[in-house]
């Protein structure tokens, strides 16, 4: 699979099967994804991954939460803005009528959408999950290493036919995830991230993205000078 079929491929998968991954397939995706860049080479992450019986334990305990309709965890960061501005607004709008009408569930069924988003904490039945944490005292270019990273480590799984899904809705249960981790108290999740081999039967949309135009802006031509500024310029051998 060449790195455009990776790119492209990559989606949030939302339904797994319980077919095991071997350990030596995340350990060699793993270890080329320390190869992600990173700001002055600090390499910023700090990465759980948990199978098994470790696994089977916190999805028992998330689960236990979500059918008690147990308060979340305060936040520790803000995933959105409280306000979302245009284009934002819309395209966070467009993801989940796409979503959950993928799932046949209607704008106004609460019930139903909490029941699909409760999947989450199990991981959409994925064999394997990652939890990527960070020091609390890095600021936001370490954030944004964090995500270069992540996409380094999705992108290699789709090499070797996995998918993956990764979950901010993690933050919101990260007292649960300590207990069964462990982490020392310098860290604060970020995200987790279900993995696995994808369920084929299970519904899903892939959601659009914005057009180039949209996004990006080609520049090639160099601002005009004033002939005030060209004549300094060229006096002071600038």
């Amino acid at each position: 699979m060449d790195v455009y079929e990776a790119v492209t491929s990559r989606r949030a998968v939302r339904g797994f099967t319980d077919q095991p991954i071997p350990k030596e397939v995340l350990e060699r995706v793993l270890s080329a994804a320390a190869s992600a860049p990173s700001g002055s080479n600090l390499q910023p992450w700090n990465i759980y991954l948990v199978t098994g019986a470790a696994l089977a334990e916190l999805k028992k305990r998330a689960g236990r939460r979500v059918v008690a309709r147990d308060s979340w965890d305060e936040r520790e960061y803000e995933m959105y803005p409280s306000e979302l501005k245009s284009p934002y607004h819309q395209r966070r709008s467009a993801f989940g009528r796409d979503r959950y009408g993928a799932l046949g569930i209607a704008k106004d069924d609460w019930e139903a959408s909490q029941r699909a988003a409760a999947a989450n904490w199990d991981c959409f039945g994925a064999p394997a999950a990652l939890f990527c944490y960070i020091d609390r005292d890095l600021g936001f270019p370490q954030w944004a290493d964090l995500g270069m990273y992540l996409q380094t480590f999705m992108l290699l799984l789709r090499s070797e036919g996995l998918h993956s899904c990764p979950q901010m809705a993690w933050s919101v249960y990260r007292k649960t995830v300590a207990e069964i981790l462990t982490p020392p108290e310098r860290l604060m999740l970020f995200c987790g991230m279900s993995i696995g081999y994808e369920d084929v039967t299970a519904p899903y949309i892939r959601n659009a993205r914005a057009p180039l135009e949209e996004t990006v802006t080609f520049v090639d031509t160099a601002p005009q000078q004033s002939a005030q500024t060209a004549r300094d310029g060229t006096l002071l051998g600038v």
